[in-house]
C-alpha cells in the first residue's frame, strides 16, 4: 500500500485529470479490492467481474474523495467498493425481487399517486384492503423497490452533507466508519475464526479458555486469532 502523503498527492493529481495517477492509485489498491471482493463469492458472480466492479468502486471513490477529509482514502473507499458489489449483486446478480411483487409494488405506487392527488396518502390498512392483502405484504411490496443509501451519499449539494453526516453519534466519523468496517469485516469470517474474535475482544476470554471451550490446542487459537488479525490490518491499511 501506498503511504499517506503519496496517496494524498496521486489523489490530487487524478482529481485534476491525470490518468497516470489514477492508474497507480488502483494497481496499489487491489489488494485491498481484493480482499473485500473474496467476501462476495459464491454469489453467481464470476470472481473476475467481483474484481472489476470493485475497481470501479474504487474509481467512484477517487472521484468523490475530497482531500480535506479528515479520514485514510482506503477507510473512505472501503464502502464504495463493497456498495458497487452489492448493487450489482442486488440488482443483476443472485438477488432478485420477483416480477409479481415489482409488478405489485408498481400498482400501490400508481394507487398512491392517484388517492395522493384526489385528497391525501392512503394508509398501510387502506392499501392493504384496496388490493385484498395483508398489511405486511404492503410493506414488503414497497420494501422491495427501495435501495440501500450509501453513508457517502450526498443529500446536499449546497453545503455537501452527506448521509454520514446526519448519523446522530458522540463519536467521531472515523471511530463511526471503523466500526462499521470492522463489523461487517467480523460478520464475514468463517464460523470457527468469528468464534473466536467474539470470545477473545467481546468476551475477554484467554486464548487458554477458548481452546478448551472448542476443544483445541492454544497454540491453534493463536494462529486463528494472528490470521484474522494481520488480514484485518491489511484490509484496513
Amino acid at each position: 500500500m501506498l503511504d499517506y502523503q503519496t496517496t494524498l498527492e496521486l489523489l490530487k493529481n487524478a482529481k485534476e485529470g491525470s490518468e497516470e495517477a489514477k492508474s497507480q492509485l488502483i494497481t496499489h489498491n487491489m489488494p485491498l479490492i481484493k480482499s473485500i471482493a473474496k467476501r462476495y463469492r459464491n454469489k453467481q458472480v464470476e470472481y473476475d467481474d467481483l474484481l472489476q466492479l470493485g475497481a470501479l468502486g474504487l474509481v467512484k471513490a477517487i472521484n468523490n474523495f475530497d482531500l480535506n477529509f479528515n479520514v485514510k482514502f482506503s477507510t473512505y473507499a472501503v464502502p464504495m467498493i463493497a456498495g458497487e458489489i452489492k448493487r450489482f449483486i442486488r440488482d443483476d446478480g443472485a438477488i432478485k425481487v420477483s416480477r409479481a411483487m415489482k409488478s405489485l409494488c408498481n400498482k400501490i405506487q400508481i394507487y398512491i399517486n392517484e388517492r395522493t392527488m384526489e385528497d391525501k396518502s392512503p394508509s398501510v390498512k387502506e392499501i392493504a384492503e384496496h388490493f385484498g392483502i395483508d398489511e405486511q405484504e404492503v410493506v414488503f411490496a414497497l420494501d422491495s423497490n427501495k435501495y440501500p443509501v450509501s453513508l457517502f451519499e450526498k443529500f446536499d449539494d449546497d453545503n455537501n452533507q452527506c448521509v454520514l453526516d446526519k448519523l446522530p453519534s458522540n463519536e467521531n466519523n472515523d471511530d463511526l466508519i471503523d466500526k462499521i468496517l470492522l463489523k461487517d469485516y467480523i460478520n464475514s469470517l468463517p464460523e470457527r475464526e468469528k468464534k473466536v474474535i467474539i470470545l477473545r475482544y467481546y468476551r475477554d476470554m484467554t486464548q487458554s479458555e477458548i481452546a478448551q471451550m472448542l476443544g483445541v490446542s492454544q497454540v491453534q487459537i493463536s494462529r486463528i486469532e494472528s490470521k484474522v488479525i494481520n488480514a484485518l490490518k491489511q484490509a484496513l491499511a
